[in-house]
Parts: structure tokens; sequence; C-alpha cells
């Protein structure tokens, strides 16, 4: 495992702790919210039916609130995934989190695809948007290509997968992309990421910002350490 030289504090704040599942009850949304605002995690990001809520349940902290366009599939017609933007925006969303549309990358309709991105980062007025590639999806050539389209679209960062998909956020790919969009661009690695050790190997990666719903869990692997480091 990687060596642990940031405090839980650091570790918290590339932490989107998120609860995305399609069942997400308001239990289970006061409950994340709560988490977060205990372990000072960098937002949640939930549904946008659940944004107002989280809104109203962290206004006084710290904590920011992602919402969600196109997901978990990003096969949404583009003036739908602007207006789940626009609306997520209205209810208190900070961020957004964008599903590419795959099938039309994959059909190297690459200009449909930027129009889109464009489209929803003039909807989040400012605000940051985070791209999914669904990666598993993806050829390398199509990641590197789907980079080049996210950086000229204004958004500011590539995401690697929805969690929902046939796999998530591999070392591999958070190097790939790390490598096509340049040192300061935003890289999030989302998917299956439940421990500590996984998360450092992405953070080490290039990873700058980690979705997950194990961010709890993420946080308990820093126990036993002393000094920020693993002993």
């Amino acid at each position: 495992m990687e060596k642990c030289s940031l405090t839980p504090a650091q570790l918290a704040a590339y932490i989107d702790h998120a609860n995305l599942r399609p069942d997400a009850s308001l239990a289970q949304i006061k409950k994340l919210c709560a988490e977060a605002r205990e372990h000072h995690f960098f937002s949640v990001c939930v549904n946008g039916s659940w944004v107002a809520t989280a809104f109203q349940l962290l206004e006084d902290s710290d904590v920011k609130i992602t919402g969600v366009a196109g997901f978990p599939f990003g096969a949404a017609a583009a003036d739908v995934k602007r207006f789940e933007a626009e609306a997520a925006i209205d209810e208190g969303a900070h961020e957004i989190d964008l599903v590419l549309n795959i099938a039309r990358l994959k059909d190297c309709d690459d200009k449909y695809v930027l129009r889109e991105i464009v489209d929803v980062v003039e909807a989040a007025d400012e605000r940051v948007v985070k791209v999914i590639l669904e990666t598993c999806l993806l050829t390398d050539e199509e990641k590197i290509r789907a980079c080049h389209i996210i950086v000229e679209s204004g958004a500011q960062f590539v995401k690697t997968s929805t969690g929902f998909s046939t796999g998530g956020a591999t070392v591999a790919d958070v190097k790939l992309l790390r490598a096509t969009v340049g040192p300061k661009f935003g890289v999030k690695a989302s998917g299956g990421i439940r421990d500590l050790p996984a998360a450092l190997v992405l953070i080490a990666a290039g990873a700058t910002r980690l979705g997950t719903s194990s961010g709890v869990a993420i946080l308990q692997g820093l126990a036993g350490t002393i000094g920020g480091v693993t002993s």
C-alpha cells in the first residue's frame, strides 16, 4: 500500500461522498450529509431530486453539493442534460457531474459531444463541471479524444466512471487521463474505491478528487497511523 502522508482532513478534502442509488431514501441522504458534515468531505454527490434536501441539510457547513446530469447512461438528449444542470444549480448545487454521450463519442461525432458539454458548462454558470467518460466502455484512443474535447469545452474535470457500468476507476486510466489533460486540470476517480489503499494509489496516479460511497471507511483506514504515515 502507498504510504500516506495525508492528514485525515487533507484526505477528506479529496472526497465527493456519494449516494446515487436509485433507491436512496431520505434517511440515507440525511445519513450521507451527516457523515459529510462530521468528516468535512469536499462534497456530497446526489441525484437531482435530493439536491435541495442536501443543500438544506448542509447550508451552514463547508460541504459542497454536487448534482448530476445525464446520469448514469449519458444517453439523454442534450437539452435534457442542460435542464438537469440548470435545475440542480437553482436548487443549490455547487458542482455538476455530467455523463458525456458515450455513443456519440464512439461514433466520432465530436462536434455533438463538444456542443453538449459546452451547453452544460454554460448552464452551470461558472460552477465546476466534471465530465464522466465511463472509461470501462472506451478504448484508450477514445479516452484521449474525450479528454481533448472536455478540455476544449471549458469544463474543469475529467472523471473516470459513474460506478454503475461494467467497471470503475483504475490506476492505468487515471494515469492516462492525467497525462492527456496535463498537470493542472482536474481528474476525478470514481467507481469501486472502497478503502484507503485504493484511494491512495489513485491519488498517487494523479487523481485530484475521489467519488465514493465509502468515504467514512477510507478515513477509518487512517486509524492506527502515526504522524499521517501508515504503521
